[in-house]
């Protein structure tokens, strides 16, 4: 029986190759530009919006492979924020999945174009991808206009502003949800709606799994600013305590390691309630990739 540690490990590798043979193909690009482009996106990582888009395509019965040009778009996009994240003007990180950054590599300005790059292509992907699966248009055009919310200034990108606003201030934990809510949950929603929509789910098992995302999102989250605390950087790919020294808002800070943890687990088996008990929905894969994410450390 194939454990969830390798069906997520199958699922990455798949979206892994797709990214790498889309990128290769692409014309028309300046050469030091698309090699960072694919330096960042090559890089590995968890791969963890794919592979919810494909988990969640998998869970309601729809075809994988008409999801896949979908699921590569969504990681385009987590790319170019992670490049962009890491840039001297914002969280001046000079490790990512334990390499240099992008900026360390090709210098600010290619850093800054190849997440523009990224983000735009991811777009295009989606398009071509569903034209190509000859997607009902209503549907493509849904997702299209969703990443644009989910991934823009109402979502993701708002987030990282409020995140920013709140170095060096006093944040609430109703503050630090919000934030996190959009700065990492809009994406984890989106990924898992953009596979709700190509496995035609209906419209309360929709809102069901949206409520997952979020809090599989905040769990995330949450484990995240633990393992800054706890984690080993060779793992983790990252320097641990580099929230502490730039006196971000996390979890630990606001709430104690011990009770981040005790929350941790309660928003896990929260978010776990949500997919339970839907007849169209297999909710296997999703329930093990959460208790996965509950015990991982990186």
């Amino acid at each position: 029986m194939q454990t969830i540690k390798s069906y997520i490990e199958e699922k990455a590798e798949r979206v892994h190759e797709a990214l790498d043979e889309y990128t290769a193909r692409m014309q028309g690009i300046p050469p030091l530009l698309k090699e960072a482009m694919r330096y960042s996106l090559l890089a590995g990582g968890k791969r963890l919006r794919p592979v919810l888009v494909l988990a969640t395509v998998e869970a309601l019965g729809g075809e994988e492979t008409a999801a896949l040009p979908f699921a590569c778009a969504i990681e385009m996009i987590h790319t170019y924020s992670l490049i962009h994240d890491d840039l001297p003007s914002m969280d001046d990180d000079d490790y990512r999945r334990g390499k240099l950054t992008n900026h360390k590599v090709f210098g600010e300005a290619y850093a800054i174009l190849a997440g523009d790059a990224l983000l735009t292509e991811a777009f295009g992907l989606m398009a071509k991808g569903g034209k190509e699966a000859a997607l009902a248009p209503e549907i493509l055009l849904t997702i299209i206009e969703e990443g644009a919310r989910f991934a823009g200034a109402r979502g993701m990108v708002g987030g990282q502003v409020d995140d920013l606003l709140g170095e060096n201030g006093a944040v609430s934990l109703e503050q630090l949800e919000s934030i996190h809510r959009r700065k990492t949950g809009d994406l984890m929603a989106y990924s898992v709606r953009t596979g709700a929509y190509l496995g035609g789910a209906s419209p309360e098992v929709l809102e069901s799994l949206t409520r997952f995302a979020y809090d599989l999102g905040l769990a995330f989250q949450i484990q995240d600013d633990i393992l800054d605390v706890i984690g080993d950087q060779q793992v983790i790919g990252k320097p641990v305590g580099s929230d502490e020294e730039k006196h971000k808002a996390t979890y630990p800070a606001l709430l104690g390691l011990e009770e981040s943890k005790r929350k941790l687990t309660e928003i896990t088996n929260r978010a776990k309630r949500h997919v339970e008990g839907y007849e169209e929905l297999n909710p296997a894969s999703l329930i093990g990739i959460a208790d996965y994410l509950l015990q991982r450390d990186r």
